[in-house]
């Protein structure tokens, strides 16, 4: 058997010994990081005499106006695996802030650098990322062979098929595939998801918490057909690996 892959069981066997500190670091780090936030955001608030509503309508008019919001926006998106903030939600803001067109480019651009980012976590502390939960133990072991041997086609697979984004980002890195091989499969994998929640982002033409939001048909129509086609994919690459649920 490959030495990588008696790595990664040895990996996941020893994490059962390992402390709760040990192996839920990164969770803690971010919990204490959106304490910090929401605790920071709120005392903002009740310094400047705002509102909920008033809050959030002005940090909508900053990301929608401000030259440096698409600069913050790449910057959240790569920061995102860090503190485990949803990819989704970060996918449907692009959208609505920037656009079809912009959003997209800018989800792209995020997204694959926060990949890379978890890519390169994994390679240094790859260890510290696998044996939390048992029922990830079987993808692992299932697809963590084929990635070393056939790299391109099999994180492809894995994008297609919708396994946990982060996962296979760490994986990759822990395994040390081909970084450009990594890279290119996970921008053409994660394409058909990009453009769906982009476009259903962009389909939102106007936001309030006070307010119904105002929807363009047309976009949200294309974006629902986009997701239809996405899921026809997974369904038919998932027969394909024999994957029921």
């Amino acid at each position: 058997m490959n030495t990588q892959i008696d790595t990664l069981e040895a990996t996941q066997n020893n994490m059962a010994n390992k402390s709760f500190l040990e192996k839920h670091f990164q969770k803690l780090i971010a919990v204490a990081f959106w304490v910090i936030i929401i605790a920071a955001f709120f005392g903002y608030i009740r310094t400047q005499g705002l509102s909920l509503s008033d809050a959030f309508d002005q940090t909508l008019n900053f990301m929608k106006t401000s030259p440096w919001a698409p600069l913050i926006y790449i910057l959240i998106y790569t920061l995102r695996p860090l503190v485990l903030f949803s990819a989704l939600v970060l996918t449907l803001a692009g959208g609505f802030l920037f656009g079809p067109i912009w959003g997209i480019v800018l989800v792209v651009i995020g997204s694959n650098a926060g990949a890379s980012l978890a890519y390169f976590m994994g390679k240094v502390l790859g260890g510290n990322f696998f044996g939390d939960e048992s029922s990830e133990q079987g993808v692992i072991q299932k697809y963590a062979t084929r990635m070393r041997n056939n790299s391109f086609e099999t994180i492809l697979t894995m994008r297609f098929i919708f396994l946990p984004y982060d996962l296979v980002n760490y994986l990759a890195g822990f395994l040390k595939v081909d970084f450009k091989a990594f890279l290119f499969a996970t921008i053409v994998g994660s394409i058909p998801g990009t453009l769906a929640f982009t476009l259903a982002g962009a389909s939102i033409e106007e936001l309030s918490l006070t307010s119904r939001p105002d929807i363009n048909p047309w976009v949200l129509v294309a974006s629902v057909v986009i997701f239809i086609v996405s899921i026809v994919v997974s369904r038919l690459f998932k027969k394909r690996e024999g994957i029921t649920a």
